[in-house]
């Protein structure tokens, strides 16, 4: 049964909206970072649990609270008094496995993404989830793992750069978001520097150990283009602006980063039609090896066939047989079954059978 199936299935008798974490990682110390800023201002702060209601009271204030390790959920009900989430919504954050998608509650969006995490080389790739809440003067953001992918945007805030700090949490979603198409990309181009080792491997010696790398690359390449596709209708409905939580001006911003995702689709497509080449190739390049093998071991037991027979007649126990009592008769046997094998070797390299 997929884990996927696993985790719901803790959840089968439940109500909706009851908050149960349904990750592998439960025991992950929650880290909370509050962030505050403005074009002139930025305040940044980390506790430990979520105690008191955070929204700020400044109109031209963005709030954005980070939230690392999501299991428990009593902060996350503070989170969803404070800021008044639906149930649902509370529901879906602690619920690892969603599939990318974004929802309209008229007084925030409720986006969800998945963000590849580095994973070193010939081991699998993993997905982990990610949950944003915008709203209009506050982003809430959730990951179930332990390290701080965002720790660039927050250096951005921190030292000014670019339009973050001068612009609304709308602009910072949309940093948070183009932060997790990018990482796609460097991940992309381990996969292509790995595949191309493995391609001659493929080619010039393949091997079960490079089956096990083909396939494992096809499963990273397939969990790539599930969180892909849909990531794809995610930012296609913020580049439409559906939501007023959306500014028009960030309409080209979500161009841009649909076309990166585009072109991470076709680039992860790419890949797969490679690896069914590799595939193909390292099943002809096994036939094409075994039947070497059997050509050379059926020339041997060819040439061995005439020799056979005639050290086996002549190795017959009978008394009165011909040439048994001539002086010579042995050199002759063994005269003959050289003459025999030479003969049959040049005769199958004229063919070019060797």
């Amino acid at each position: 049964m997929p884990k996927s199936f696993r985790r719901m299935a803790r959840k089968v008798g439940m109500p909706p909206g009851s908050l149960v974490y349904t990750g592998e990682k439960g025991q992950l110390p929650a880290k909370i970072t509050i962030t505050r800023y403005n074009e002139n201002t930025f305040v940044e702060r980390q506790v430990n649990s979520f105690t008191e209601c955070q929204m700020a009271t400044d109109p031209g204030e963005v709030t954005w609270i980070n939230v690392t390790g999501i299991s428990k959920v009593k902060d996350l009900e503070k989170v969803g008094e404070c800021f008044k989430i639906h149930p649902l919504v509370l529901e879906d954050i602690l619920e690892v496995g969603q599939r990318p998608k974004v929802e309209d509650y008229d007084e925030y969006l409720y986006i969800v993404l998945d963000s590849i995490r580095p994973a070193p080389e010939g081991e699998k790739l993993v997905a982990e989830e990610i949950s944003l809440v915008l709203g209009p003067h506050y982003l809430l953001s959730f990951y179930a793992g332990d390290d701080d992918i965002f720790a660039p945007i927050r250096e951005r805030l921190l030292q000014a750069k670019g339009r973050v700090r001068k612009l609304g949490p709308d602009y910072l979603a949309y940093s948070l978001i183009d932060l997790v198409v990018d990482n796609y990309f460097v991940e992309l181009e381990k996969f292509g520097d790995q595949m191309e080792s493995l391609e001659d491997d493929v080619v010039a010696n393949p091997s079960p150990r490079t089956l096990r790398e083909v396939h494992q690359f096809k499963n990273d390449m397939i969990m790539l283009r599930k969180s892909l596709w849909p990531l794809r209708e995610v930012i296609a409905r913020l580049e439409r602006r559906e939501s007023p939580l959306i500014s028009e001006n960030l309409g080209n911003y979500f161009r841009d980063v649909y076309d990166h995702t585009i072109i991470a689709i076709d680039t992860v497509e790419t890949y797969r039609d490679i690896l069914s080449g590799m595939l193909d190739i390292y099943l002809s390049s096994m036939s094409n090896r075994l039947n070497s093998i059997m050509k050379v071991l059926t020339i041997i037991a060819t040439i061995f066939m005439p020799l056979t027979f005639i050290t086996s007649l002549y190795g017959m126990n009978f008394k009165h047989m011909p040439e048994l009592q001539w002086k010579y008769g042995y050199f002759m046997v063994l005269g003959m079954v050289v003459v025999i094998a030479v003969g049959m070797i040049e005769y199958f390299r004229r063919k070019r059978w060797i």
